[in-house]
């Protein structure tokens, strides 16, 4: 159900998953709609930044000798994504980190898989993360089920997420929205609001499993979050 909240200043900061060249220019790994979620995540940004924000960045970089066991590999015997050597792994530019952002590099689906990224979060006050970028089902669900387990309350905002078809994101923010304990889904729009200080309605979890959707109601439950 949608209801009232608000995130005081200070303890909220940006974490941007994945936005990387890969996902509109190799045609293996293209995400629907990348157009429009890289418009949302800049408006994202702007309203951070605007509002002293921290914004944390990640790419996935994989190299195959640290890979884990069956890693997909393509014909030339390179990662069949996000590759160390591949240059479409560079940030798209139009949202890639301002000086004096953090960039980080992840080596698997989750943001907090590895590292101190989370120590460090927690040492500036942090409480909210606003989590945007691709795709849903993989490198955004891993990073927001981590970031509820160590204690982060999450705005998911899903149309500055994506995946491979519209099908497999709105299934996607639907499984996350019905475990998403102490935080919220929020369009771009009422996300910049939060952002900004603003107090704004948005969809909160109640309950055990609410949404319960089919192949035929799913983008109507997608809509109304």
């Amino acid at each position: 159900m949608k209801r009232p909240i608000s995130i005081s200043r200070g303890t909220v900061a940006a974490v941007f998953i994945d936005l990387q060249e890969e996902h509109r220019q190799d045609k293996r790994y293209l995400v629907e709609g990348f157009g429009d979620i890289l418009a949302n995540v800049q408006r994202l940004q702007e309203a951070a930044r605007r509002n002293f924000v921290p914004l944390y960045h990640w790419a996935y970089i994989v190299d195959l000798a640290k890979a884990r066991p069956f890693h997909p590999v393509d014909a030339d015997g390179k990662s069949a994504f996000s590759d160390k050597d591949d240059p479409l792994t560079a940030i798209c530019a139009e949202v890639a980190p301002a000086a004096g952002e953090t960039m980080l590099v992840k080596t698997e689906a989750s943001a907090f898989g590895g590292g101190s990224a989370a120590d460090d979060l927690k040492s500036r006050g942090i409480e909210w993360l606003v989590i945007a970028g691709v795709w849903t089902e993989a490198c955004i669900d891993a990073t927001v089920r981590d970031a509820v387990a160590l204690g982060f309350r999450v705005l998911l905002v899903k149309d500055a997420c994506g995946s491979a078809s519209a099908a497999m994101h709105q299934t996607a923010i639907l499984n996350l929205a019905n475990r998403l304990y102490g935080g919220a889904v929020a369009n771009t729009v009422d996300a910049c609001r939060l952002l900004s200080g603003d107090t704004v309605s948005v969809w909160q979890v109640e309950g055990s499993v609410p949404l319960r959707f089919t192949y035929e109601n799913a983008a109507g439950l997608y809509d109304d979050l």
